[in-house]
């Protein structure tokens, strides 16, 4: 059956995007930020253990770290042992993490605290209308936003990017591409799309030529040109695989400036182990992927910071069922060269929503010292060449006032 121009264009609609732009040189030479969300409400207080407190021991007889199991990082804290791949990166203080972060929301609900969080808000202010990463793409590039300015790898468009100009979402580089038949050679379709909408000055043809330039840029990066460097090996997994991805396009230069991936399974109520079991095999599979999308991109790391932030942690005690219930604060974390870490940011001993709301109902655990926009603004701060008053349109009516994670 022939392509008729409708067909065509349906099939183009969905890789189409205003004013993609090759020979941009400030867009392709910008940041990346990687925004990874551990859904499910992830038990922070694992990944960093208080091993030297008495009451994180007495309130988690199973499920505590003792300093003999920990990585040592200082006279408090010491890392899971699964995430020994990033123990590298701590010590050279490319990663960190804020404790205590969190949501101003108490209804312990996935969904509610992920809805907040994705959207940048309070409960208590006006919405600002969309994603808060979707705010700062239309703040930072407007209609200049390519196909590849910002992707979500996976099915869903994540809400943080929820208005943004343009996004992809793709679960790999080879879903972007331009295929003509069993038998048919990509580069002939091209070539005779390209003749069809070439000489065209509608708004019908400036998209066409548009997603025909994307598929040629990315067809660039099939076969060695994206293959992992400096020895980097990947977790065969869907999270290893997407950042993966993410690497290719951020060595490729095609101005990405937001990419979103997740990685789920953190709600943890059963079983939930401490060393060894359910939740160490998420937190390996998170520090693998990591660590390998940092070794791979070495010679790029001034030009990407990673973030990776969950809905909210978990109980300080354990449950019945060897497992932790939805709690509050976590710790926030991040990658890069621009990141001030190898050390924990947040005040001790533990707050305890407990001790602080005893007749309040919704769920207990670390107290939300931190609003997690003030990260999140920190984060963009040091990630892109925005104003303060920018920053303050992204999350209106927020104290934005220095964490101290982040650097420039």
């Amino acid at each position: 059956m022939p392509l008729t121009r409708r067909s065509l264009l349906s099939k183009l609609a969905l890789a189409a995007a205003p004013g993609l732009k090759a020979a941009d040189a400030s867009v392709e030479e910008g940041h990346t930020l990687v925004h990874v969300f551990l859904r499910g409400g992830a038990d922070t207080l694992n990944f960093f253990a208080p091993f030297a407190d008495d009451r994180y021991r007495r309130l988690r007889p199973g499920l505590a770290l003792s300093e003999r199991e920990v990585i040592r990082l200082d006279d408090h804290y010491g890392l899971h042992p699964a995430l020994r791949p990033l123990e590298a990166a701590w010590k050279e203080g490319r990663f960190g993490a804020v404790q205590s972060v969190g949501v101003d929301n108490t209804s312990g609900s996935h969904f509610d605290c992920q809805d907040q969080m994705e959207h940048g808000d309070s409960m208590h202010d006006t919405p600002a209308g969309g994603g808060w990463l979707g705010r700062c793409l239309r703040l930072q590039v407007g209609d200049s936003a390519g196909a590849l300015t910002a992707v979500a790898v996976g099915r869903v468009l994540p809400e943080c990017l929820r208005g943004a100009p343009a996004v992809s979402v793709l679960e790999k580089l080879d879903d972007l591409s331009l295929r003509s038949g069993r038998q048919g050679n990509p580069e002939h379709a091209r070539k005779a799309l390209a003749a069809l909408y070439g000489a065209e000055v509608t708004l019908l043809g400036r998209r066409g030529v548009e997603t025909l330039d994307l598929f040629q840029r990315v067809s660039a990066l099939h076969g060695r040109a994206g293959a992992p460097e400096n020895g980097a090996v990947y977790p065969t997994d869907p999270f290893g695989d997407g950042l993966r991805e993410v690497a290719r396009l951020i060595k490729a230069r095609v101005g990405l400036r937001i990419a979103c991936i997740d990685l789920g399974g953190w709600d943890t109520h059963f079983f939930q182990g401490g060393a060894s079991g359910q939740q160490a095999g998420r937190i390996q599979m998170l520090a693998e992927g990591l660590a390998a999308f940092d070794l791979d991109l070495r010679a790029q790391r001034r030009r990407f910071t990673v973030m990776i932030t969950t809905e909210f942690g978990r109980r300080l005690y354990e449950n019945a069922s060897l497992g932790t219930d939805h709690g509050r604060g976590f710790a926030f974390m991040a990658l890069g060269d621009r990141v001030r870490g190898g050390r924990m940011l947040g005040s001790w001993p533990i707050q305890a929503e407990e001790d602080l709301n005893l007749n309040t109902p919704g769920p207990g655990g670390l107290h939300a010292e931190t609003d997690f926009r003030r990260v999140f603004a920190e984060v963009l701060r040091a990630s892109f060449d925005l104003s303060a008053g920018d920053i303050a349109k992204v999350f209106p009516g927020a104290d934005l006032s220095p964490v101290g994670l982040m650097g420039t």
